[in-house]
């Protein structure tokens, strides 16, 4: 018995997952006053021609590629990976293989909002859940991010640069967060670069990508309603012409 988890939020105009500057749009067309599209296709057509009167409903959107549950391809983090030696591949290159493979939960959703995970902290939270990470393991965290609620994108926890790397050195090409971003939040990071100045801890999670390509989800939902192991994740981008990313609907299978 295999049960489907939908783990993507909707792209809407009613609940804030983005900043203001990058929200999304949508406009509804609907039944009631598309029917002169249709007519235009059909020369002299009338309203009432149409069955009931009624056109098609179709939206409009306006939105970004980071908008939704998306996948930033490595083009998104930097120009170049694998340490400059090749140009960083964009969401339309992705190897399609890696996109339907075995999951693994990583909960810090009690770890305080902005807290950067480190190394240590992954391979004790391995080590809680009894998993030994496997090369092509879909790796999610489950952040402490609420998605609807105030505040979303100043919620959660990020991987940073430390973290990051430990993963792909292990083969992992494929991560997830239920968070606004992979790296903590800016309005954390931003009080930290107040005192240290240090430009290395501003975007240091995507930064990693420079050095070993990966692909990585941001704004997933319910990883609650996942065990920690024992799934198969979905997560196939919408193919953009070299594009920073694209929009995936993200769907765990768990066998019971």
């Amino acid at each position: 018995m295999t049960r489907f988890i939908d783990l993507s939020i909707p792209i809407t105009n009613d609940v804030v997952s983005d900043p203001e500057v990058m929200r999304p749009q949508v406009t509804y067309m609907t039944h009631e006053d598309t029917w002169q599209q249709i007519a235009m296709f059909f020369p002299g057509l009338e309203k009432d021609d149409l069955p009931d009167g009624e056109g098609w409903a179709v939206e409009q959107l306006t939105l970004s590629t980071h908008n939704g549950t998306h996948m930033d391809a490595p083009w998104h983090f930097h120009s170049t990976t694998d340490s400059g030696a090749r140009p960083a591949p964009s969401i339309d290159e992705a190897p399609l293989d890696r996109f339907f493979r075995p999951g693994v939960k990583l909960d810090f959703s009690a770890l305080p909002h902005g807290h950067v995970v480190s190394a240590a902290e992954v391979e004790a939270e391995l080590a809680r859940i009894g998993h030994i990470l496997q090369p092509l393991d879909i790796v999610l965290v489950q952040s402490g991010a609420v998605y609807g609620t105030d505040s979303f994108i100043d919620q959660g926890v990020g991987l940073g640069a430390e973290a990051t790397l430990w993963l792909t050195e292990r083969g992992v090409e494929v991560v997830g967060t239920d968070a606004w971003s992979w790296d903590a939040p800016f309005s954390h990071t931003a009080k930290r670069w107040a005192e240290s100045h240090d430009p290395s801890i501003i975007w240091e999670g995507h930064k990693a990508g420079r050095i070993r390509p990966y692909y990585q989800i941001e704004k997933l939902t319910n990883l609650a309603a996942l065990p920690a192991t024992g799934f198969t994740l979905s997560c196939f981008p919408v193919k953009i012409e070299r594009a920073s990313a694209g929009w995936i609907r993200a769907v765990a299978l768990v066998e019971d």
